[in-house]
């Protein structure tokens, strides 16, 4: 989970004040002169709960080995279970999910309740001799290692607050001691952005405390989010539920974990690079073997095995979840076959010697057996997933039927660590065929298709008009057809954005597919589609999900590559302007121009005949990325020095467009 996606989560508190009740709805409905078709709103129908109840006769409920693991080990818990920042405002809340208690409700999956269940449980847990962990004051996990001198920190969760108090959690009640190494697992948020409330920078910088993360971190952790970070963060708002309700009919987890704490992320650049498999190095007197894994869970990652105390640790590749091969929120698609390769390799070389797995989510796993067949249902779940969809494919099987046909086996399906509380088999297995076949399922009448509202309008008509459409929607409504309401009534609300009985009959569509959802993120897409088509886009504070650790680490070239997403190539197409950029601090030079419609750079190069030329230190340029003053501003205030033709500067920056973070997602 990355550092963009969290620009919904630091909203959730001001969007739960934002909930229209049933009964507003209801009445909106009256003021229309609509029929409530369904007189189900809020409740869960005869076929949302016969499909959820099948679950219940299907999935082994009596087994409840998780649930002694995840509560094994406990030494204390945060007094009150909240985490507030400097100004005194929550960014944690462990209270927040107290309702996930006793038997599912009629309104959520059984399956994804008992995971929540699970997730919530919070505390300062012993995994083993010198290795503990904190665990439900964040969506991650911090596990903390006994070195001869001071810990060894694995994953500082997001939030520097978060990370902090989980730190004092365990020095109260494990003895004070010094952080003297912090290990990434990731280039994730959640297992690096709460950094700065467990280390300093100066004792980083003076070699006191080492930061060890896998080949490529930095880069990725900076620059996966930064180029489409505007639309990941929006849909991020759907995945992670933040503009729902905490209760048993809106946002009841992840599962992943509970929830996105909402403090102050930032990142501390490493000291040491781990490279390859096998590399081995001793940290505070613990020695640690190494396996690198790139493109599994994350663009960067590693597992790691700690001999002296017999434990890996198997950072985001092995889960009490199926995980994601592609996410909701939108990122590139993910290796299955990578990936269960990587959980072989560890089995070849740890689990032999191993007697607990421990990783950056959920609780671990004791005793060399249970490790053998979790890590082996793991990696057959993910081999399963790319070699099937692959066959299929093969056979001329288009996505969607692909998707819809596949099954898992039932020794993987009654699998609870495989079952889809995060990822899904219906999405993953649909990432696997993109991932090698790209977006097109060979069929020519997909190949240019209408956008949205024009084939929408067509469908309507050709299915004899909205009237006609929405009155057998209700009745297919009423059979408990909704994924085929879901379907057809979009239509009607992208041909007719006004019609306030479509939009109303596709949110009690919506909401029913996510009452019957194990998915947590399918859970919360629906229910917030539903909430947003019932209510409207909520047009909240937004805020700036950059931040300042995150731009002063990004490269001046990854810079202007977001410059040049940001040209609009209508208002570029014609024009050819060439500036030079100058970084009087860090030595960079760079001839930037722009033409044919599109921005091109090259390092190292000043243009002797360019229009004008901007010199500059990297601060000034990172205070433009953060909002602290245009480059118009600082070009008048004298802090940018500008030779050369003001108009030509002026003309590109008017060419850059601004992005709307409030876009509509289920309207259009």
């Amino acid at each position: 989970m990355n550092r963009k996606l969290l620009c919904a989560s630091l909203v959730c508190t001001l969007a739960a004040c934002s909930n229209t009740h049933d009964s507003r709805n209801a009445e909106r409905r009256a003021m229309l002169g609509m029929e409530d078709s369904t007189n189900m709103r809020g409740v869960a129908s005869e076929q949302t709960k016969s499909i959820n109840g099948k679950l219940l006769r299907e999935l082994p409920f009596g087994d409840n080995a998780d649930f002694a693991d995840a509560e094994r080990g406990l030494i204390a818990q945060i007094p009150g279970g909240i985490i507030k920042n400097a100004n005194g405002d929550v960014v944690w809340d462990a209270n927040q999910f107290e309702f996930i208690k006793g038997d599912s409700p009629d309104t959520v999956n059984p399956s994804l309740w008992r995971q929540m269940k699970l997730v919530a449980k919070h505390g300062l847990f012993k995994v083993t001799d010198g290795i503990y962990q904190v665990r439900g004051y964040d969506l991650s996990n911090m596990s903390v290692i006994q070195g001869k001198t001071g810990w060894i920190l694995i994953d500082p969760l997001i939030s520097a607050e978060t990370a902090a108090a989980g730190l004092k959690l365990v020095n109260d009640n494990l003895g004070k001691r010094d952080v003297v190494a912090v290990i990434y697992t990731h280039s994730h948020v959640d297992h690096y952005g709460g950094i700065r409330g467990v280390v300093k920078e100066a004792d980083v910088k003076s070699g006191k405390v080492k930061i060890i993360a896998p080949e490529g971190f930095l880069e990725e952790a900076v620059s996966e989010n930064v180029i489409a970070g505007n639309v990941m963060s929006r849909r991020a708002s759907y995945m992670y539920g933040n503009l729902l309700p905490k209760d048993e009919k809106g946002m009841v987890g992840a599962g992943l974990g509970a929830t996105t704490s909402t403090g102050t992320a930032g990142v501390i650049p490493p000291t040491d690079t781990i490279s390859k498999t096998g590399q081995k190095m001793t940290v505070d007197g613990i020695a640690i073997e190494y396996i690198m894994a790139p493109g599994s869970e994350a663009p960067s990652e590693m597992l790691f095995y700690f001999p002296k105390y017999k434990a890996i640790c198997a950072a985001e590749d092995v889960n009490h979840t199926m995980h994601n091969l592609y996410t909701l929120r939108g990122a590139k698609y993910r290796d299955g076959l990578k990936w269960s390769k990587y959980i072989q390799e560890a089995m070849n070389m740890w689990v032999e010697r191993a007697d607990v797995s421990f990783g950056s989510h959920h609780w671990p796993t004791w005793g060399k057996s249970n490790i053998q067949e979790l890590y082996s249902k793991q990696r057959d779940l993910y081999r399963f997933m790319h070699d099937q969809t692959l066959r299929m494919a093969n056979k001329g099987m288009t996505p969607k039927e692909i998707a819809d046909a596949i099954k898992l086996p039932e020794s993987l399906a009654t699998t609870w660590a495989n079952r889809g509380y995060y990822g899904s088999l219906y999405h993953d297995v649909r990432a696997q065929y993109g991932y090698y076949l790209g977006f097109f399922d060979g069929n020519p009448s997909q190949l240019y298709k209408l956008p949205p509202v024009d084939a929408a309008k067509r469908y309507v008509k050709f299915m004899g008009g909205a009237e006609n459409v929405l009155k057998q929607a209700r009745q297919e409504l009423k059979n408990g057809d909704y994924r085929w309401v879901a379907e057809v009534v979009n239509h009607v609300v992208f041909a007719e954005p006004t019609n306030q009985e479509a939009k109303f009959l596709l949110a009690d569509a919506y909401e029913q597919l996510g009452y019957q959802s194990e998915s947590g993120p399918w859970r919360n897409f629906y229910l917030t589609g539903a909430k947003e088509l019932r209510e409207g886009v909520k047009q909240l504070p937004t805020p700036n999900t950059a931040s300042p650790d995150t731009v002063r680490a990004m490269s001046t070239e990854l810079f202007l590559d977001y410059m040049g997403v940001r040209l609009d190539g209508t208002k570029a197409a014609g024009k050819k302007i060439d500036l030079n950029l100058a970084l009087n601090d860090t030595n960079e030079k760079f001839a930037v121009g722009v033409e044919n419609g599109a921005l091109h750079y090259v390092k190292g190069k000043q243009e002797r005949n360019a229009d004008a030329t901007l010199t500059l230190k990297r601060e000034s340029l990172n205070d433009i990325m953060l909002g602290k003053g245009t480059l118009l501003e600082k070009i008048d205030s004298g802090e940018v020095r500008m030779s050369g033709n003001r108009e030509k500067v002026e003309e590109f920056v008017a060419m850059l467009d601004k992005f709307e973070f409030w876009f509509n997602i289920v309207t259009p």
